[in-house]
């Protein structure tokens, strides 16, 4: 009688072993499915950002901000930013939430030492202001400690988040991906005009 070759034998192997592997499987509490949770909200964590300047700040301020509105809606992030995606219009309470959120924000940035000086942000603004020359070389020639003593750098993005149009920034979002985005640019642009405004009460 002649052995069977031995490759005969590997598909009883194989199912042998993909048995034993389901086996560990539902023995570990493989057999239920149940999908991941979104992270909570109200859970700080760190935020980070690859950029520096005004554009890294914002970054920062967005995140957490928009954390910090889904926490006082009660839901999670990603429901906040798909809730905003797929909606024409927006409720008084996501308005509201949007803008508190941000300016918890910013209370916590001071609070972990992470807001630059305002003196740091000046030649950024200026860059992109719309200026004559004679103004803008004075505003460049303001001593770091004088603008530091007259601008806070928390004081300036209160206002700059007060003064935004939060309605009109999320009127024009192009999909559920934008959300973030959207409002940096708008807090990011609205940091740089109110430190031109600022500044030039200075000279």
């Amino acid at each position: 009688m002649s052995t069977p070759p031995r490759w005969a034998a590997l598909p009883v192997g194989a199912l042998l072993l993909v048995t034993g592997v389901l086996g560990v499987q539902l023995t570990n509490g493989g057999g239920t499915y149940e999908p991941l949770r979104p992270a909570d909200a109200c859970v700080e964590r760190p935020v980070t950002s690859r950029a520096d300047g005004i554009e890294g700040l914002t970054e920062r301020l967005v995140l957490l901000g928009v954390n910090n509105a889904a926490c006082r809606l009660d839901v999670s992030r990603e429901a906040l930013t798909l809730q905003i995606a797929q909606s024409d219009t927006r409720t008084d309470a996501e308005i509201d939430a949007l803008r508190q959120g941000l300016r918890s924000a910013v209370r916590q940035l001071k609070a972990d030492g992470t807001l630059p000086p305002a003196s740091e942000l000046v030649d950024e603004a200026l860059d992109t202001a719309d200026l004559n020359g004679l103004l803008e070389r004075a505003l460049r020639a303001i001593p770091d400690s004088a603008v530091n003593k007259a601008l806070k750098t928390d004081d300036v993005l209160d206002r700059a988040i007060a003064d935004l149009d939060l309605r009109t920034v999320l009127a024009n979002l192009d999909d559920q991906g934008s959300l973030e985005q959207q409002i940096e640019a708008a807090v990011t642009q609205a940091v740089k005009d109110s430190l031109e405004a600022r500044l030039r009460s200075l000279v």
